[in-house]
């Protein structure tokens, strides 16, 4: 008969299985994350570039300004329905996962409908150029904002290809809606093609999941997430707000050209402000993963993230540098010379905010919602300060340069913050994670 093993035989085998086993789902789930942020910024370059070069300037900037509220209502979407579900919901029991998918996504499409009832309805009212626009952004918000929270959902599952495959289809559903959009030509017809793409995305998204959206849980949901929920809102509007605030004083300052010319200059950052935006798909709940595994790694996880990200947008940012006229041309049309002027601060911004996307990311994990917040409000406050001050001192190069210099304080504030944290924080985090 063969003896049976002991306690530490039974034990020490499957350690030295687990170990590797765990690291090749991080790297998986990484991978995953990696590639859909690779699909999102590929998508939104192409629709920035395609309506840059369709449209002009002039109307760029009015797209430009329906794209950055669109950003305002996303912040506001994923602060109370998809950020508690990355942090409470992450790598727990399907059956647990599922019942939160379901009302999350609920009430990601119950702010699109509300936010978007208002957006017709100022669309409406103000007329003009910029009317119809934010009434388009209306008609197609739930759409946006349901098909995000999908993504979101996936990764908290640690099924990054799912998201993946999402995106992957929004982004060939995009091509055809934007050569109808371009024989319409006006501001409008793309607006309707990129929420159209979004919505296509979001009806597949519950055919991947098995999950149907309940709005109707929007309630419970916000009432149980209540103590995370309304601090990321206030924290995620902090920051798309201040960047709509920046737009819509550069509008006024310096006019509606220089928003297109800031937003053309993002454009050519574009993988890296894309990644920037959507980052907490994979950092967030791999954060949260590492803090149960393996507190004491939670420091350098974060370091290196926002270490590797400032690093990658330098080097991004020094190969546009070499880019020739010609072909800066053949991809933004008359943007270009505008635009090009602006790459050594918009690309020293978009790493000092890479630098603080670690500690960002841990406090998430580690539910330190509060010192969030106050990190947030003080980046969100150098931001509006440096972009409108530097306008109103040297134009649309003054408020890049102010921009630059906000983005590296702000970063400083997270830091600061992120680096007196985990110890403090780690054991009410802890428990704080729910999985029911």
């Amino acid at each position: 008969m063969t003896p049976m093993p002991t306690g530490r035989e039974r034990t020490k085998a499957p350690a030295g299985r687990t170990r590797p086993s765990a690291k090749r789902a991080l790297a998986g789930r990484m991978s995953w994350g990696l590639a859909d942020q690779a699909v999102c910024s590929m998508t939104n370059f192409a629709v920035g570039v395609y309506v840059a070069r369709s449209l002009g300037l002039a109307a760029f900037g009015l797209f430009s300004l329906a794209w950055v509220t669109y950003g305002v209502v996303l912040s506001v979407s994923r602060g109370v329905s998809t950020d508690p579900l990355m942090v409470r919901f992450s790598g727990v029991p399907v059956a647990s996962w599922r019942a939160a998918a379901a009302r999350s996504t609920g009430t990601a499409l119950g702010v699109g409908a509300a936010a978007g009832a208002v957006c017709l309805v100022a669309g409406v009212s103000l007329g003009g150029g910029a009317g119809p626009a934010f009434a388009a952004l209306g008609v197609v918000l739930p759409g946006l904002l349901l098909q995000d929270a999908w993504r979101f959902s996936f990764f908290a599952a640690g099924t990054g290809r799912k998201a993946f495959v999402n995106d992957l289809l929004g982004g060939i559903a995009l091509i055809p809606a934007l050569l109808v959009a371009a024989r319409v030509g006006s501001v409008v017809a793309f607006v309707f093609a990129w929420g159209t793409a979004a919505a296509v995305a979001a009806g597949y998204g519950c055919l991947q999941s098995g999950i149907r959206p309940r709005p109707a849980g929007a309630r419970a949901w916000l009432r149980d997430h209540r103590d995370l929920g309304y601090r990321y809102l206030v924290e995620n509007v902090g920051v798309s707000g201040a960047a709509q605030l920046r737009a819509y004083g550069l509008g006024l300052i310096v006019g509606v050209s220089a928003v297109g010319v800031v937003r053309g200059a993002e454009l050519l950052l574009g993988p890296f402000l894309a990644v920037l935006m959507g980052l907490s798909l994979v950092t967030v709940a791999e954060a949260a993963r590492v803090l149960r595994a393996a507190p004491h790694r939670l420091r350098l996880f974060c370091l290196l993230l926002g270490g590797g990200q400032a690093v990658a947008a330098l080097l991004w940012g020094a190969a546009l540098l070499l880019v020739p006229d010609r072909f800066g041309e053949l991809v933004l049309g008359g943007v270009w010379h505008s635009a090009s002027e602006l790459i050594v601060p918009a690309t020293l911004g978009v790493a000092g905010a890479g630098l603080g996307v670690g500690a960002a990311a841990g406090l998430r994990a580690l539910a330190a919602a509060r010192r969030g917040l106050r990190c947030q409000l003080f980046a969100s406050a150098c931001y509006v300060g440096g972009g409108l001050g530097g306008a109103g001192a040297a134009g649309t190069v003054g408020s890049a340069w102010g921009g630059a210099a906000a983005a590296v304080a702000g970063s400083a504030g997270w830091g600061g913050q992120g680096g007196s944290g985990p110890r403090e924080d780690q054991r009410a985090s802890i428990t704080e994670v729910r999985t029911s």
